[in-house]
């Protein structure tokens, strides 16, 4: 599965990634914060949307992200 930065708030566009909560390879359930994104109004913490295995992370810290861009993928 797709894992995206969801909507973070209206008029939030973009953000930054501070920090990720796991690295790739670890389990991970729905709901468990993964990723702390930074925007010029607020940090935010992004849960997993489902439980699974992160895999292919396909941003760092310190990149910008699009709200919808594809950040990792989870698996089973």
């Amino acid at each position: 599965m797709d894992f995206i930065l969801p909507e973070l708030g209206e008029g939030i566009e973009e953000a930054t990634v501070s920090f990720w909560m796991c690295e790739e390879g670890d389990n991970i359930n729905k709901g468990d914060d993964v990723i702390e994104m930074l925007t010029d109004k607020a940090t935010f913490n992004v849960p997993a949307p489902v439980s699974g295995v992160l895999k292919n992370v396909f941003v760092k810290e310190g990149d910008i992200v699009k709200v919808g861009q594809k950040i990792a993928e989870i698996g089973e």
